[in-house]
This record gives C-alpha cells, structure tokens and sequence, in this order.
C-alpha cells in the first residue's frame, strides 16, 4: 500500500463515506516532522467541514502506526513553533466532529500515541507496541497530550509510561484501555473495514455526533452541561432518524438514516 500512496508524508485516501490519513513516511516508522502536524491539522480541518465524510481513519503506511516526533530536529529544543503545531494538529483531530479511528500496526510511540489518543477508537493489531518516551530525552510530554493520557488509561497506567519510557505489548495496552480492540494482522484489517462500513451506513449520524460531543464533555468536565441540553433538544424534537429507526426495527429491515448536520453543526 505504502508504494501507492506516493511520496508525501501525509495522504488522503476515501472510500465512500469513509476518509483516511495515512501517516507515509514507513523509511523512519512515520515518525512525525514539523511538516506532517501541520498537514495531519489542515486535512483533519477540511474533513470536518466536509458532511459527505461519515468516519475519519488514521493509519501508518508500511507495518508501523507512528514512531513519534522525528527527535532529528529537536537538538536545540522543541521551538514554540513546532509545538504549536503539534497542539493543533491533536486538537484537529480530537474535535473531528464524527467518528474517529486509529489502525495501529506496530510501533505506536510518543508523538503516536498522542495521535492514536486523540481519535476515538484505537484497534490495533498483535504486532503493535505502545509506548511514552519523552524520559528517554529528558523532556516533557505536552500538557494536552498527557491530560488526555490519565483520561484514557487512568493515573497508575500513565505514569508507569511515562516515568519509565517502557515498551507495552499490545495485550497490555488492551488490559489498560489504551486499545479497545485488538486482533491478528487480517482479523484486524477485516474488522476495521467491516465496523467502519457499520458506523458509516446503518447507524444515525445524529446519535453519533451527539453522543461524541457529550462522552467528551464527561470526560472533561464530569458531566454534560445545560446549555448542550437544551441546544440538542430542539434538533431531537424534529429528528427524522427515529421513526425510521424504529419503522426498520419493526420490519426487521436496514435502516436509512438522513439526519445531516447544518452549518451550526
């Protein structure tokens, strides 16, 4: 796959309703470059714009998900340009406003799990490897990524990554909920495929983006708040979605959901 996709560091493949960024620098595992976080935000910014896109994928070309920051730069520091970048591109990717999916294939460290957490979902497969490393290097991992870290795995699980820069198996990463599925190489691929077409096709965006907005602000905040109530409740009033959900389970049939979003969404 990795040959079809060209020579830019960043691509953007669609099948249908479903979009995929592509990580393609497999030569340095997709470690990522000032040049990849800004290109990872700009696409992650024009999908969500874009209503025809039901599920975003991140993926990394070869047989690795993403090695992490390329360290070759930082010999002077990590400069407030390029961590700039970095924030962007997470919280880009973090308030994609429909459903969200890495694929991790191997190495899946630093600056990859910093991409991986802010998706959604994480499947990976068994040849994957996690790990948080800035201990290696004697720096801090940003602020927003960490946050989102303790939120993902709890306390105990993300500073035993972070104080000790250790390599999990993906078994591991699972028990910890740093994954949520995880299976061989083909099993995976299938899965991804068969749960992205699921999503995309047979279930009601609006209770997707309604769902994603108020999971987040529970995670955030500890609840969802008035205000996010009340502007749903007028959208939910009028949702064509539900007589047609209910109508496809009284005649045992598919349902074809139509609810789109407006450009207040």
């Amino acid at each position: 796959m990795s040959e079809a996709l060209g020579t830019e560091p960043i691509v953007l493949t669609r099948s249908d309703s479903v979009a995929t960024i592509w990580l393609n620098r497999p030569d340095k595992r997709n470690a990522m470059s000032h040049e990849m976080w800004t290109a990872l935000a700009e696409h992650c910014h024009s999908l969500a714009a874009d209503h025809d896109v039901r599920v975003l994928v991140v993926r990394g070309a070869g047989g690795h998900f993403c090695a992490g920051a390329d360290i070759g730069g930082f010999s002077s520091g990590m400069s407030d340009e390029y961590q700039a970048q970095n924030r962007e591109a997470e919280e880009a990717l973090a308030a994609f406003p429909r459903p969200t999916i890495a694929f991790i294939t191997g190495s899946c460290v630093g600056g990859g799990v910093q991409i991986a957490g802010a998706c959604d979902l994480r499947f990976a497969d068994t040849t994957s490897k996690f790990g948080i490393t800035p201990a290696r290097l004697g720096i801090a991992y940003p602020t927003y990524a960490l946050e989102r870290a303790v939120r993902l795995v709890g306390q105990s699980a993300a500073k035993h990554l972070l104080f000790s820069a250790e390599l999990i198996d993906a078994e591991r990463a699972l028990r910890i909920g740093l994954i949520d599925e995880l299976l061989e190489t083909d099993a995976a691929i299938e899965r991804l495929d068969a749960f992205t077409s699921l999503v995309a096709n047979e279930r009601s965006l609006l209770t997707q983006i309604i769902s994603k907005e108020m999971v987040n602000e529970v995670a955030a905040s500890g609840g969802v708040s008035a205000q996010t109530i009340k502007r749903w409740a007028s959208v939910l009033t009028n949702n064509p979605d539900m007589p047609e959900g209910v109508a496809a389970f009284a005649e045992r049939r598919s349902p074809n959901f139509v609810w789109t979003p407006d450009e207040s969404f």
